[in-house]
């Protein structure tokens, strides 16, 4: 292999840019602790290496969605306070209380899991009791939750279970003057209060998302939950974008033309024709396709920034590669196409794509797949 020779692809990945958006994050909720969401490998942006960055900048909590993925945290040497939430029965439970995961509990069965588990390991879980407070997806509803509550108790005093916390999940944080953000803060606020009131303690109550990090201050408690904002993506184009709410985004995804060459006017472009040359032109080969993550429902809409220009996808998005109408200019072959970037040299950014593609930035960064390498830069924290 020539190491000198520019990499098909690759995914940059700025850890100083994740560290200055924690401490950005921090900033909007001093009296809170922050955890740092890094579930689906940190949003596609690598797992290990978010975290770390993102304990070094401050936060004190990781979040996984999976109990597999705190356990690599684990086994990678994270210390400090790790959760996770999305559990099916027969999960690692005994690993993840051995490893010292807080649990996120939904229902009585995983109070159960997580007491059986507890049991077999001969130490205590830590388990923290979710809400369903109006998102309808996991969590407590509140018709059940005096049950669970009294689970929890009865499981406390057998030294199985320690409740570190109570938890929820809004629905529409990032939608400004949503009536669901009210309605959810008083039954969160509702319920927490029947739990303390029946001698839970916990250690943290936490609701507040990236959203409502950023434009809930009410929202905070003791605890805020960041994901794609702790990446430095916007969460939602109503509340502004990444500049305007401080954020830088981390992640810059490039690539190598793998082709130039002059077709004449009127000549198809990658499967079924969808783009036809106007005229004689020059194409450029991105050697990146849905199998990398470049989503399909972005042909002939995706943008790229190759030669100081904007280019759009020629045609349909393949599983390996796409193309890009060069208007008859003829850059070298391994010349660098910029997809995404933080938007400071005139790339397009994961939003602009996100755009193309008819869906949501966090989903452009996260489907990202692993035959792109990850790259870190700016590894080490500058001394404050």
């Amino acid at each position: 292999m020539n190491e000198t020779a520019p990499a098909r692809a690759r995914a940059e990945i700025d850890l100083a840019a994740l560290r200055a958006n924690v401490r950005t994050l921090r900033a909007h909720a001093p009296a809170a602790a922050l955890m740092a969401v890094v579930k689906s490998d940190a949003y596609g942006h690598g797992a290990v290496r978010c975290a770390r960055a993102a304990l070094d900048a401050g936060a004190t909590w990781l979040g996984t969605a999976t109990p597999e993925e705190a356990l690599a945290l684990r086994e990678a040497g994270l210390p400090g306070r790790i959760m996770c939430w999305l559990w099916t029965p027969g999960g690692p439970w005994r690993a993840a209380v051995e490893a010292d995961v807080d649990l996120g509990i939904s229902g009585l069965w995983a109070l159960r899991e997580a007491a059986g588990a507890a049991r077999a390991a001969g130490r205590t879980a830590r388990v923290q009791l979710k809400a369903d407070t109006g998102l309808g997806r996991n969590g407590c509803q509140p018709g059940d939750w005096p049950e669970l509550v009294a689970a929890a108790l009865r499981a406390e005093a057998e030294g199985l279970v320690r409740v570190t916390g109570l938890w929820s999940h809004f629905a529409c944080a990032d939608e400004p003057g949503h009536p669901s953000i009210g309605a959810q803060l008083t039954a969160f606020r509702e319920m927490v209060t029947y739990a303390e009131k029946k001698g839970i303690r916990p250690e943290v109550r936490h609701i507040a998302n990236s959203p409502a990090t950023l434009t809930l201050p009410e929202t905070h408690f003791d605890l805020v939950r960041t994901g794609i904002a702790t990446y430095g993506i916007s969460p939602s184009p109503a509340l502004g974008t990444a500049a305007e709410l401080g954020l830088r985004p981390v992640m810059t995804l490039s690539a190598a033309l793998a082709l130039v060459k002059r077709v004449p006017a009127g000549h198809g472009v990658s499967y079924g024709h969808h783009y036809v040359t106007p005229g004689d032109t020059t194409l450029g080969l991105v050697p990146v396709g849905y199998a990398d993550g470049i989503p399909r429902h972005a042909s002939g809409t995706g943008p790229v920034l190759t030669g100081g220009k904007w280019r759009t996808v020629a045609g349909r998005v393949a599983m390996d590669q796409f193309a890009v109408d060069l208007g008859g200019d003829q850059p070298a072959v391994g010349e660098r196409v910029v997809l995404f970037g933080p938007g400071d040299e005139g790339e397009p950014t994961a939003e602009d794509w996100a755009r193309a593609a008819g869906t949501i930035a966090y989903e452009i960064v996260t489907r990202i797949g692993t035959r792109v390498p990850r790259v870190y830069v700016n590894i080490e924290s500058s001394p404050s």
